[in-house]
């Protein structure tokens, strides 16, 4: 596919997301889910892995619609250990990614806490490696990222054991939910996630494609985390407020285009 093509494609599905923003008041199952967030967080994947365009940036239209980077692509800026005031050196900037080069750099979490929100992140896992991504992560009195935050699986499926899980897989609500498709790039590539998360709500989307949807605190997922190994923490998902974390799991992963957009109550 041509570069003149896909530029052409960026500024159809632009237009696109304009004129659902116009639709707001009309219908709101339109709104839901084409008030612009969807194709947003699709076009900032085709413009920026598709185009070759800069990474670790906001468009006009991303910043006009509340967008905020999470990672500026070369600091550590915004970052620190989990239940702790600095950050291992052990996470550093390589090529416009953040990464950890080895085991024991721990578990990072963002500065800001977020409540309803829409990120939008890339990652790369090395092979046969597990990571993770986390929101609503609360801390003081726990002692890990998973007791509170749910997780978005980053894995690579065809090396590591938990593949052999569905709701291990990468993209799957870690231990609850299975992606309902494999969508996953290959080893050494970068995949674009979207973790939408409004007022309970929670949808994954996998390179554009959208594999999980639960509801926090509704009586299924109540049944599911009773069945797993959080039924030990009664607040496992149902804090409304927390920061967004990464996984150190002592494999090499690098998470690149780090953004969030706040979605207001």
């Amino acid at each position: 596919m041509s570069k003149r093509l896909l530029v052409a494609m960026f500024t159809a599905c632009s237009c696109l997301a304009a004129l659902a923003n116009a639709a707001r008041a009309e219908a709101p199952r339109w709104r839901s889910l084409w008030n612009g967030k969807n194709l947003v967080g699709w076009t900032t994947w085709l413009y920026h892995e598709e185009l070759g365009l800069s990474a670790n940036s906001l468009t006009a239209q991303e910043r006009a619609s509340g967008w905020q980077l999470l990672f500026d692509g070369k600091t550590t800026a915004g970052w620190r250990n989990y239940n702790k005031p600095g950050l291992d050196s052990r996470w550093h900037v390589e090529k416009g990614a953040l990464t950890v080069v080895e085991a024991g750099g721990g578990d990072i979490v963002t500065e800001q806490q977020f409540a309803d929100f829409e990120l939008s992140c890339e990652w790369k896992i090395s092979p046969g490696g597990n990571s993770g991504i986390f929101f609503h992560v609360a801390e003081g009195a726990y002692d890990a990222v998973w007791r509170t935050g749910p997780e978005m699986q980053v894995l690579d499926d065809a090396r590591h054991p938990d593949g052999r899980v569905p709701s291990r897989r990468a993209g799957a609500a870690y231990g609850l939910y299975r992606p309902r498709s494999a969508v996953t790039k290959p080893v050494g590539e970068f995949n674009h996630v979207r973790i939408v998360v409004d007022h309970g709500r929670v949808e994954h989307w996998l390179n554009g494609h959208e594999i999980v949807q639960y509801e926090l605190g509704s009586k299924d997922w109540k049944r599911r985390v009773a069945e797993s190994k959080f039924a030990s923490t009664p607040e496992y998902g149902l804090i409304h407020s927390g920061h967004i974390a990464l996984q150190d799991h002592g494999d090499r992963v690098w998470f690149r285009n780090i953004k969030i957009r706040p979605i207001k109550p």
